[in-house]
């Protein structure tokens, strides 16, 4: 059973020193060590001006201390997703300082040193279930920023809620996640319910499958994870320790699919709970598929729902909320049975172009069942002046799909879309703009923001086509089967956007993806790509840090071997396997 947020300081000082509270690159943290890092934050921010604090930390153990720290301090937490230039700007607005890794100019504050204090009580007793704990400084996927503040006691109740629904089965498994804590998803399923049912969290997020699935394989977990990260395990990694170990798996942020839901299940052995909720509701609904058509949502215990009287629209009334008023929710939804309801879209994606309601939702939906696009986003974009309102597409194609478009070009495969979407709504509202994506851009909580999706439309006015996508290069060593090259990512790489905001990072995606780009410049290669075998991601490369690209090609086995390294030791490595187009 969970300790209540409101007295979990004292109930973590209860517990021995040396028990475990998590674990940091492999070195476990205990409570003795805990404890003294929620003391130095909390001396620090009892000695400060204000009551409103932005805190921003990659580290859940350094987070959740200072979050305690904090909250005994009497201060109210401001969670930003991100420390991107336009969120700081609004959060020097409302708050009183920043904590953690803000950007420098913002001067944000850490208590120093690790020395442990003994004395227990100076952070005082039990909490106010009334205390202003939090305000959620979120953007979402729909638009403007929005501050959502949430009580203790909201926060208490949501950690409850999800002990009595799934605390049986995590039992005393360790926390891995992918996403970050700095969303209200992150923050309860990954510091909060953890910390205050004595789970073990592992303080950093995992970003690449081959570290999650060695990461899994190594004891009893639970995985908290978002549809982005799931839809993406690569079925040629050895999940079966993995699968062995895992008791269950969380997916929120966003939609997944039952397909994805599905197949997660078969490589991890659990098919993932998925979480129905928002930063304003808090957890509404859980589902377990067991099939490819049950979509059916069951509220949690603490959830009361109705249907809007004049509409279809969702409404919910919990303990989760700021008071006990029905709140409407913008989500359409369908009952079924007693218990149980469907959803049905968004009412709030209608938007008007020359005096024309159109449905976001129905264009989306009309693409996806054409067969030649596997994921949609459908956006208003912001009208210069004089223009008039239009839409933007952006697509992930099937493989159906980008074998046309690599056989027609991109106007004729517009074309085709156009075509599709003739059928659902007026010419007047066919897109006007359309970017044919690998991936959707997601943030760190692997969600799709309007934002990132916008931000693809600055190559209509030059700007992201300037951006550099490959690296600054020098030959070293060539040979007729193998080369060795000295690369370095420039600072202004465009695919270091969002990846990540504090400390930027080379992506692994783009690794492999300038493997095989120079691969091909320096030899023959088969035309087609098979696959990846042998991949590893050992260490982060960063901006401007120099790097030896070494490339084989093994023309017998028919790969591409490629391997980074530096002064620091290797980076990455992996066979790329190649083909020709009728094998």
């Amino acid at each position: 059973m969970s300790d209540r947020i409101e007295n979990l300081y004292a109930a973590i000082a209860a517990r021995p020193a040396g028990g475990l509270t998590g674990w940091r690159a492999g070195v476990a943290i205990d409570n003795a060590h805990w404890l003294a890092r929620a003391h130095a934050w909390h001396a620090l921010l009892r000695g400060q001006q204000g009551s409103d604090f932005a805190l921003y930390l990659d580290d859940s153990l350094e987070f959740s201390a200072a979050l305690l720290g904090a909250w005994h301090a009497g201060k109210t937490i401001w969670l930003s997703a991100d420390t991107l230039e336009a969120s700081c700007a609004a959060l020097r607005a409302s708050v009183d300082g920043f904590l953690g890794q803000f950007p420098a100019e913002l001067r944000p504050l850490q208590p120093a040193g690790t020395d442990e204090v003994s004395t227990a009580a100076q952070m005082g007793g039990v909490l106010s279930g009334d205390l202003p704990a939090l305000v959620v400084f979120t953007s979402g996927s729909t638009g403007a920023a929005q501050a959502i503040p949430k009580k203790l006691s909201q926060l208490a109740s949501e950690v409850e809620t999800l002990d009595v629904l799934f605390g049986a089965t995590a039992g005393d498994a360790a926390v891995l996640a992918t996403v970050s804590h700095q969303h209200i998803y992150g923050l309860l399923f990954k510091v909060l319910w953890p910390l205050s049912t004595g789970r073990a969290i592992h303080a950093l997020s995992i970003t690449y499958p081959e570290e999650l699935a060695a990461g899994m394989a190594a004891g009893p977990c639970v995985l908290v994870a978002s549809p982005a990260h799931l839809k993406r395990l690569p079925e040629h990694l050895d999940w079966r320790g993995a699968a062995g170990m895992l008791r269950t798996v969380f997916s929120s942020g966003g939609p997944l699919a039952a397909e994805t839901a599905l197949a997660a299940g078969r490589l991890l052995g659990s098919v993932p709970v998925e979480v129905y909720g928002s930063s304003e509701t808090g957890g509404v609904a859980w589902r377990q598929r067991s099939g490819i058509t049950d979509d059916a949502w069951r509220p949690f215990p603490t959830v009361a729902w109705r249907l809007g009287a004049a509409d279809d629209t969702l409404e919910v009334r919990s303990p989760h909320l700021a008071d006990d008023n029905w709140l409407a929710l913008a989500d359409r939804a369908a009952r079924v049975g007693e218990q149980r309801f469907l959803l049905l879209g968004r009412s709030d994606r209608i938007v008007k172009i020359e005096e024309k309601r159109i449905s976001l939702s129905a264009m989306e939906a009309a693409l996806l069942a054409c067969g030649m696009a596997a994921e949609v986003r459908i956006v208003l974009c912001e009208p210069g002046a004089g223009e008039r309102q239009r839409l933007a597409a952006f697509i992930v194609p099937t493989p159906a799909g980008r074998a046309l478009l690599d056989v027609e070009g991109k106007p004729a495969f517009n074309a085709r879309l156009r075509a599709v979407l003739a059928a659902v709504v007026d010419a007047v509202a066919l897109p006007r703009r359309w970017r044919y994506l690998d991936q959707m851009p997601v943030n760190a909580q692997g969600k799709t923001t309007l934002a990132a999706l916008l931000a693809l439309l600055d190559g209509d006015d030059g700007a992201a086509a300037r951006r550099p996508r490959l690296p600054q290069l020098r030959e070293l060593e060539r040979e007729p089967l193998r080369v060795l090259l000295e690369l370095s990512a420039p600072a202004d790489l465009l695919y270091f956007d969002g990846h990540f905001d504090v400390a930027p990072i080379l992506p692994g995606v783009v690794q492999v993806d300038w493997a095989i780009h120079y691969g091909r410049e320096y030899f023959s290669l088969p035309p087609q790509f098979k696959g990846i075998n042998a991949l590893k991601f050992q260490q982060v490369i960063q901006p401007e840090a120099p790097v030896r690209l070494e490339l084989m090609h093994d023309q017998a086995k028919g790969c591409l071997q490629f391997r980074y390294a530096s002064e620091a030791g290797q980076h990455a490595s992996g066979r790329v396997m190649l083909g020709d187009a009728d094998a």
